[in-house]
């Protein structure tokens, strides 16, 4: 399968996702595992599963508002939770010196991370 016949990411369909990251269509990338970039690359790692795990908590609570099934307290508890979260891996990228397009890894067919 080409890359322009390839299934849309949306597809629902367990194979098409299987094929989509099959390694003959993701790009190659090399990890450098030395001493000195293994602190920065596992930092950079665990900011980016952080981040991708807040937006999507993010959407679901935006949906949960909008559906109503959040109280007005819960969903300002979840704001609060939310901005703290943010302020947190702010420090962090700061620390590792990161910037927000570092976490933005390419998935190849599947495009930007985040």
């Amino acid at each position: 399968m080409s890359r322009c016949e390839m299934p849309a990411p949306e597809s629902r369909n367990l194979g098409d996702f299987a094929r989509i990251l099959s390694p003959e269509t993701l790009p190659a990338q090399r990890v450098e595992l030395g001493q000195e970039n293994l602190a920065n690359g596992l930092g950079k790692l665990v900011l980016t599963l952080v981040e991708l795990i807040r937006e999507l908590l993010e959407r679901q609570a935006l949906r949960r508002i909008e559906a109503g099934s959040l109280t007005d307290a819960e969903a300002e508890r979840l704001g609060i939770a939310f901005l703290k979260l943010s302020q947190e891996v702010q420090r962090l990228k700061k620390e590792f010196g990161l910037e927000k397009e570092d976490l933005n890894i390419d998935l190849g067919p599947l495009g930007k991370l985040l």
